[in-house]
């Protein structure tokens, strides 16, 4: 079996990116590829639109010779390599469906240069079926077909944005391809960029294992949400709870509560499996409820602010609150889908004057669309009469924002440790915090 030398790389977010510059570092000869012309435009000036790439990296692989292209100019110079993988986006729809749109999409820029010989590997999170249905029947557009005139496989992405080395060697990759050539062929291509290639029977297997990695996430963390609504009824402190819980040493994983889920997998994953498995005449309730309860988060953070109000005698109508915090997690300027996006939203819904504060995102849109500019901190911090921590970010001195914030609803612990007034700070989880509270 020939060596796959040359590669494509479609789709260059937090997924693609860290992808085309490993197999560049490793000796490939790579292009990227991106329907956006404005990303492809920044990477070529040597900016990178990710955490996880320094514009220092990028300027070596720019020098080395990575190229970066548009999907209207991708027909020739895809023609000519070994290998394409894809790594595009796999959202839902506003009814909780698949939305294979982009995949398609990608698919179609590999039809027009599809040529036999060539590896085609997709690695968007997606239910099972994917890669050897819609994926394939667009692909075969082409007149050639899969496992005959060229190989196709799955091998799913395991990126966790704002860690670099989830894309490095030592995170294991799974493949499994439609034939037993095409996984082998997939298996010898990443092992130039990861130490451990795990190979499966087939691209169905490999698409529900990386299901299963995220729905177990969604799961454990709906579950924590729900006892953190417990713990507010009981008068108990989840985080208490679940620190308590973390100290078994087998046997226990910890997961903690929060405003909602956010980022690319967590709130979309259950739907595409749920979806996937009323194919087969097999409703799925479990996996489907645990993802409606961190949906359902937000808007608990906002019934949280409500109550903080009315201990003040405020209404929400027309008061001025202050979001800390947009990105999904922290430390990212990744905002897909993160939660604050519906906090904003509902608040704002109710009467609230909304406006936020994140060093990392300079500009935010809430779920229906309305769009924000970060304020200063200092700014935020003096006009709000109340301050909705979503995401903490650790560039915060929050001892500092704790003595300064009138009335704080904390969804994220960040309180913990910090001073507290008596009637300041609203825990999510846990209800009021107790008044000179340092180190609690």
């Amino acid at each position: 079996m020939k060596e796959d030398r040359s590669i494509g790389v479609i789709g260059l977010g937090y997924v693609g990116l860290p992808l085309a510059l490993g197999y560049h570092e490793a000796g490939l000869n790579v292009i990227g590829v991106d329907a956006n012309p404005d990303r492809v435009a920044e990477l070529k000036a040597g900016h990178s639109p990710i955490d996880d790439i320094d514009d220092a990296r990028l300027g070596r692989a720019l020098r080395g010779g990575i190229r970066f292209i548009g999907s209207a100019e991708a027909k020739g110079p895809l023609s000519e390599l070994d290998a394409m993988v894809v790594c595009v986006p796999t959202p839902i729809t506003h009814s909780k469906d698949p939305d294979l749109a982009p995949v398609l999409a990608a698919a179609e820029t590999i039809r027009r240069s599809l040529r036999a010989g060539q590896l085609v590997v997709l690695q968007s999170t997606t239910f099972p079926g994917t890669t050897t249905g819609p994926f394939r029947v667009e692909l075969e557009l082409s007149g050639l077909v899969a496992g005959r005139d060229f190989d196709l496989a799955f091998a799913p992405e395991r990126v966790n944005p704002g860690d670099p080395s989830s894309s490095g060697r030592d995170v294991p990759r799974l493949v499994g391809g439609s034939t037993p050539h095409a996984t082998e062929r997939a298996k010898r291509l990443f092992e130039n960029i990861n130490s451990h290639v795990v190979p499966l029977s087939s691209p169905d297997a490999a698409e529900l294992a990386k299901l299963l990695e995220n729905v177990f996430r969604s799961v454990n963390i709906a579950f924590v949400n729900q006892l953190a609504l417990l713990c507010e009824r009981m008068g108990l402190d989840v985080w208490e709870v679940v620190d308590a819980a973390a100290t078994k040493p087998f046997g226990f994983m910890a997961f903690r509560p929060g405003p909602g889920v956010g980022g690319h997998c967590i709130p979309v994953d259950p739907y595409y499996l749920a979806w996937r498995t009323r194919e087969f005449d097999f409703v799925e309730r479990f996996i489907e409820l645990a993802g409606d309860i961190n949906l359902a988060m937000p808007r608990h953070v906002v019934e949280l602010a409500v109550e903080a109000l009315n201990r003040r005698g405020k209404p929400l109508m027309e008061t001025r609150v202050g979001v800390m915090g947009v990105a999904f997690k922290p430390d990212v300027q990744d905002s897909r889908n993160a939660p604050a996006a519906s906090v904003m939203t509902i608040l704002r819904q109710q009467g609230a004057v909304v406006r936020y504060h994140d060093p990392h995102v300079p500009r935010f849109r809430d779920s229906e669309g309305v769009e924000y500019a970060s304020v200063p901190l200092d700014e935020l911090l003096e006009d709000s009469s109340l301050i909705v921590v979503v995401t903490a970010h650790r560039v915060h001195d929050w001892a500092d924002i704790y003595s300064r914030a009138d009335l704080v609803v904390d969804t994220v612990n960040s309180s913990r440790g910090k001073v507290k007034r008596a009637d300041q700070v609203l825990r999510l989880g846990a209800g009021w915090a107790s008044p000179d509270a340092a180190g609690a």
